[in-house]
């Protein structure tokens, strides 16, 4: 089967874990010899969407910027990774319209969960008032109603999240199942620190909120 390029949007809170598994999964999809590129919601508004607020008007306007960069990439057979929050369904429509191969995964966490990760210190400034239209907070998101996937990051560990991803790019046939099933330790090979550098999980669990933020050492999950 020839390759073929697709999009897969992430969406969902700060915090939530979009980074996190677009890092996972890249370097899974590079392993198997795919083109990968990751547009990372913070990267782009440093970049592509310099200068740009966070009115309703500014945020519709880096997710079409987002999704024209998607599109292009796609429609060259390149796999695209989408992780920016946004939150509002009209833009995702349009950015799935102009996509055409779009997998939207809703990233889901509850707010105290992403609160508690909160890598960026975001949510601290948003509670000491010095950040103001924050979105799931003072501002809203808009939940998808028809994604194609939804992840539970509070409720299971990025090993799962990442299996039930690619088992559900394969049913979509984006991607040819591979030989052998995915283990979790492979998943570990890119989201665990080195064995010496490993502190006691401290009640840490399957889907422990630690896992997420422990993984996001790079900025917002």
């Amino acid at each position: 089967m020839a390759h073929k390029g697709f999009t897969i949007w992430f969406t969902g809170l700060s915090g939530a874990g979009k980074s996190t598994l677009s890092e996972v999964i890249e370097q899974h999809l590079k392993e198997r010899g795919r083109k990968v590129e990751v547009l990372d919601g913070d990267i782009v508004r440093t970049h592509l969407s310099k200068g740009l607020g966070f009115s309703r008007e500014d945020r519709d306007t880096n997710i079409k910027r987002i999704a024209f960069v998607c599109s292009l990439l796609t429609r060259n057979d390149v796999i695209c990774i989408s992780a920016a929050i946004s939150p509002y369904r009209e833009a995702r429509q349009w950015a799935r319209e102009q996509i055409g191969n779009f997998v939207e995964v809703y990233v889901k966490c509850s707010i105290e969960v992403c609160r508690q990760r909160d890598v960026k210190g975001l949510y601290k400034l948003v509670d000491e008032g010095k950040l103001k239209g924050f979105t799931g907070v003072d501002d809203p998101y808009e939940e998808p109603e028809h994604p194609e996937l939804v992840v539970e990051t509070d409720q299971e560990s990025v090993e799962e999240s990442v299996r039930r991803i690619f088992a559900k790019l394969e049913e979509l046939g984006y991607l040819e199942p591979e030989a052998q099933e995915m283990h979790e330790d492979d998943a570990r090979v890119v989201t665990e620190p080195p064995q010496g550098d490993r502190k006691p999980p401290q009640g840490d669990r399957k889907g422990s909120p630690l896992l997420y933020s422990r993984l996001a050492r790079r900025g917002r999950v």
